[in-house]
């Protein structure tokens, strides 16, 4: 059995949802060619194709034959890093000449009828003749691939039918301002897709490579970085590819891939991403992803591959619009047919406007109406650091009506914090800094944080004779100059010392709190009590009250204990289900789906299983491969408020969706009933249905340029390395 193989060609010309339906059609009467993903918003055509079947050449020949220009194949990810495409001007293109040759024929024609008068019929219809040829090509290239009732059908029938009852010169208008139309179609999908271009720019073209063992650096295309490669970005320049640094410390600014505005300290050991802008000292990063595979690399590849899949209102009007345009033919015969047959009307009165109901009833801007809005939604998103996977998701979270978050890691830091310090009868710092002495030579957890608090607070640890001993489950105990102290649970305390009610008070209170407790003891004494937990991340809060003040339903669903949930949730305003192990945490997502769309906020690795099954898993990730691979949408920023962006730009995606759908309807509607009426002209109707294209793409545009409230960081520009 032969292999298909994947093919992913680059489409000069597709413009509008019209043009990548007739391709799809054309593309499902071939045999051999499967799973074909055709996008006007990205320009391209992906399938699969058995090749002893149908041959590749067929397939440029047959979308030549449509009108449309096979641009070369595009590589799948892994194979070469995304490029801007280059674009020609716009008076070189097809449809630049088309515009060109269709306005210089009519002026032509209106010279020489102005000298020749009773020539003007003739000199119009030779103009218009010649000028919607290669409309009618196209339209005769559709009907013969599976598509009869194209725009350029509509428009050919409107144009020649125009020259048959004696319009020819409003023939010529039409057939002009329809090429002008299709033009300016071509200029809002070059402004749609710089929306993901905008990203390919933030990635450096060079990089300063260093040699081997030697601090010599050359200057190589980023292209040529290999995995090991180790490269010196200096203040100013962005990093030209993943990496770690492995020497030196800087501030980075990573707003331009996660939209995260504060700049973030990098040190030896931290990792770094494509794209972000070194600010003030030198690093020295070891690249561990080539150019094709960086984190911009694949967010691109993302983003185009949810612009080529299809939302489901999107599906709905495509195939809406495969029974629109014959019944639109048929309502403009009905309105050639039905007056002078049963009115008594005048047969070329009403033929004029037959035909301009033709015109009118152009499906192009009901069709561009939701793939344009999606496309701008994602793209917009995908620059704020807000990555969503195909349209379906898009659009789900605009329905969506309860947000359920994991605790650890999503609402929480995901790692314990040093919370309260109470002394007993000795200085607070004193004992901070004898419990951290103790913890140094440990690895637990509990004993980093103790350890990071008393750095934080710039404390002098005493010194220890001889490692701790470590009691599993129990406590940390270490030989001071002062003696022994130990570092353990409140049931180690009270098995090795008196511990008064007043301090059994106090421990039952912070645990009450959702903390964890522990006590330095200095021989059989208690000299304090330390509180850990896991803190709410810092926008946490903020986070939570977005969504609730949007009237969504948000809880917390975690396998921690009641007491710490219950803790966390009434700090942050949500409710909470603890002791979740992943089997319940699942069943508590489908239990909860059954009543309304639901959103799972993860971490992207434990909560994989809640995450897919919720109506959209949302993953937390700084641009890590599981966060931009395990779910529905990636929060790149990592802050728990990107949730309500994520819920506001779908929202507002959806409102422009109905927006776009209502202005292409209601033009054609209000256009119709002048029709009927007398008072629209052929040129009119052609200029009211590219009006109306016009209008639903600027519409959708608007959403590159949404904004949330909070101040979302915009691309960042700096030095490039050149």
């Amino acid at each position: 059995m032969a292999t298909a193989n994947f093919y992913k060609l680059q489409i000069d010309g597709m413009d509008c949802a019209a043009c990548a339906l007739k391709i799809e059609s054309a593309m499902r009467r071939l045999p051999g060619v499967t799973d074909i993903e055709v996008s006007f918003t990205t320009g391209t055509l992906a399938f699969r194709l058995d090749e002893d079947r149908t041959a590749p050449r067929l397939i440029e020949e047959k979308v030549r034959a449509l009108g449309y220009k096979p641009a070369g194949t595009s590589s799948a990810l892994g194979e070469k890093p995304p490029r801007k495409q280059e674009w020609q001007p716009l008076w070189q293109g097809a449809k630049g000449r088309l515009v060109l040759g269709a306005g210089v024929l009519f002026a032509l024609a209106f010279v020489l009828a102005s000298l020749f008068p009773g020539l003007e019929r003739w000199l119009y219809s030779v103009a218009a003749v010649v000028s919607v040829l290669p409309f009618a090509r196209r339209a005769l290239a559709g009907a013969s691939s599976g598509s009869p009732f194209t725009i350029e059908t509509l428009m050919t029938a409107a144009a020649l039918g125009a020259i048959a009852i004696g319009e020819a010169e409003e023939a010529a208008v039409v057939v002009f301002l329809f090429a002008v139309g299709e033009l300016l179609e071509t200029v809002a999908a070059r402004r749609a897709r710089a929306g993901i271009e905008a990203l390919i720019d933030l990635v450096p073209r060079n990089a300063r490579r260093q040699r081997g063992a030697s601090l010599d650096v050359e200057e190589v295309p980023v292209d040529d970085l290999a995995v090991g490669d180790v490269v010196v970005v200096r203040p100013g320049d962005r990093v030209p590819s993943d990496g770690t640094v492995i020497d030196g410390s800087s501030e980075v600014d990573e707003s331009p891939v996660t939209g995260e505005s504060v700049p973030i300290f990098k040190e030896i050991g931290s990792n770094v991403y494509a794209g972000s802008i070194n600010a003030n000292g030198e690093l020295r990063v070891e690249i561990v992803h080539v150019a094709a595979d960086n984190t911009i690399a694949r967010i691109i590849h993302l983003v185009e591959q949810a612009q080529e899949s299809k939302a489901p209102t999107a599906r709905m009007i495509d195939r809406f619009s495969r029974w629109y345009t014959p019944g639109a033919m048929l309502v403009a015969l009905l309105v050639v047919l039905i007056p002078p047959l049963v009115f008594g009307g005048d047969w070329m009165t009403w033929i004029y406007r037959g035909l301009a109901t033709l015109l009118i009833a152009c499906p192009c801007a009901l069709v561009i109406s939701t793939p344009a809005a999606i496309a701008s939604g994602l793209a917009s998103g995908a620059r704020q650091g807000l990555l969503i996977k195909g349209g379906a998701a898009l659009e789900t979270l605009g329905k969506v009506r309860t947000i359920a978050f994991d605790k650890t890691g999503t609402l929480t830091r995901g790692r314990p914090q040093v919370t309260d310090v109470v002394s007993i009868g000795v200085d607070e710092d004193a004992v901070l800094a004898k419990a951290a002495a103790v913890e140094r030579s440990t690895s637990h957890p509990l004993g980093h944080a103790i350890i990071e608090e008393a750095e934080k607070r710039g404390l002098e640890l005493p010194a220890t004779f001889g490692g701790g001993v470590v009691t599993p489950g129990k406590a940390v105990t270490a030989r001071l100059k002062s003696g022994f102290a130990s570092v353990g649970s409140p049931r180690f305390a009270s098995e090795q010392a008196s511990v008064g009610p007043g301090v059994v008070e106090k421990i039952s209170a912070l645990e009450g709190e959702g903390k964890t407790v522990v006590v330095l003891l200095s021989g059989k004494a208690v000299e304090g009590l330390i509180a850990l937990r896991d803190e709410p991340r810092e926008d946490a809060h903020e986070g939570v009250k977005r969504l609730t003040d949007r009237g969504l339903r948000t809880i917390m669903l975690t396998g921690d204990n009641a007491r710490t949930a219950d803790a966390i949730a009434g700090q942050l305003g949500l409710e909470a289900r603890a002791g979740l192990l992943p089997d319940a945490k699942l069943a508590e997502i489908e239990r909860l789906k059954e009543a309304s769309p639901i959103a799972m906020v993860g971490d992207g690795i434990n909560d994989a299983p809640a995450l897919a099954a919720a109506s959209v898993g949302i993953a937390m990730g700084g641009g890590t491969d599981v966060a931009l691979e395990t779910a529905d949408a990636a929060l790149l920023k990592n802050r728990v408020v990107g949730v309500a962006e994520l819920i506001a730009l779908s929202r507002a995606t959806l409102g422009n969706i109905w927006q776009n759908i209502m202005i292409a309807l209601g033009l054609k509607a209000l256009f119709l009933a002048t029709t009927l009426f007398g008072v629209t002209t052929l040129w009119m109707a052609i200029l009211a249905d590219t009006g109306a294209t016009v209008l639903v793409t600027a519409n959708a545009l608007r959403l590159l340029a949404h904004r949330f409230a909070g101040g979302s960081a915009r691309l960042s520009s700096a030095r490039r390395t050149s």
